[in-house]
């Protein structure tokens, strides 16, 4: 199995910056698209970004300009760097991963238990 556990969450005020961590861990062969999900209150879950394996990214148009996304394959982690963070960016932020587990494996999906951020105005 897969584990992805997040760290770096908080609460900061409008305009302050935040740095999210995701490490992967367990029986891990490769790992393809690794990214992050954000879920507020009342909503549904959503993409804010995501990085290949070779680094290309994707990006929430709502978050583009502010967030950078990064990744290192050799250690299976994965960052996510918030600045100019506004109340709307309030939300639970989940780690996603696509992961092999062994050679001829199909890919699965996996998912971090999440970690708040609250940005106050």
């Amino acid at each position: 199995q897969v584990q992805l556990v997040e760290s770096g969450g908080g609460l900061v005020q409008a305009g302050e910056s935040l740095r999210l961590s995701c490490t992967a861990s367990g029986r891990i062969f490769s790992i393809n698209r690794m990214g992050w999900y954000r879920q507020a209150p009342g909503k549904q879950r959503e993409l804010v970004a995501r990085i290949t394996s070779g680094a290309g990214t994707t990006y929430a148009d709502s978050v583009k300009g502010r967030f950078t996304i990064s990744r290192d394959n050799a250690k299976n982690t994965v960052s996510l760097q918030m600045n100019s963070l506004k109340p709307e960016d309030t939300a639970v932020y989940y780690c996603n991963a696509d992961a092999l587990r062994y050679f001829g494996d199909s890919y699965s999906n996996y998912w971090g238990q999440g970690t708040q951020v609250t940005v106050s105005s």
